[in-house]
């Protein structure tokens, strides 16, 4: 049958050619382009995980900076209460009138120092919170290569912010 004989030379040929192929494909693909995307996954891995160090650092940053100003609220609480005490002790000694005008002018210190202290935990807490909404913003975008509203972050970060 000549098909028959026909099929070794067929055979050989698309052999050949199939070798050919798959060789420039192995080298195109295998050593021209493989390396190249692994590269590249490489370099996002390195940055991820920058990004992530610089989001723990400025966590970390954000928590110094809260325990800075949560001592300070303490000293400022104490100092408050070792001038009240101090004038109460004063004001034991004189009249009672005179106590009673001493008394009103130390609690309107003490308003207004406690006023201050809110006012301060109050921008204390908003520039936390900002930061946060910021580096959340960042991360998503940097992680999920999404861009994240303002006020979608904060409402996210408000919910963490008040179950964590």
């Amino acid at each position: 049958m000549p098909q028959i004989a026909q099929l070794a030379e067929t055979w050989s040929s698309q052999v050949f050619w199939l070798l050919i192929f798959f060789g420039i494909t192995f080298f195109v693909i295998g050593r021209g382009m493989v390396p190249k995307v692994m590269d590249t996954v490489a370099q996002r891995d390195s940055q991820i995980s920058g990004d992530l160090a610089a989001a723990k650092a400025a966590r970390d940053a954000a928590d110094a900076e809260e325990e800075a100003w949560r001592v300070k609220e303490n000293e400022n609480r104490a100092a408050a209460q070792a001038i009240v005490a101090k004038a109460k002790d004063e004001a034991a000694a004189k009249s009672e009138s005179r106590l009673k005008a001493a008394q009103t002018r130390l609690d309107k210190k003490l308003a207004d120092a406690e006023t201050r202290i809110a006012e301060a935990r109050t921008a204390a807490l908003t520039e936390v919170e900002s930061v946060a909404v910021e580096a959340a913003q960042d991360i998503v975008a940097t992680l999920a290569g999404v861009k994240v509203t303002k006020p979608t972050a904060a409402k996210a970060v408000k919910e963490a912010m008040t179950h964590g």
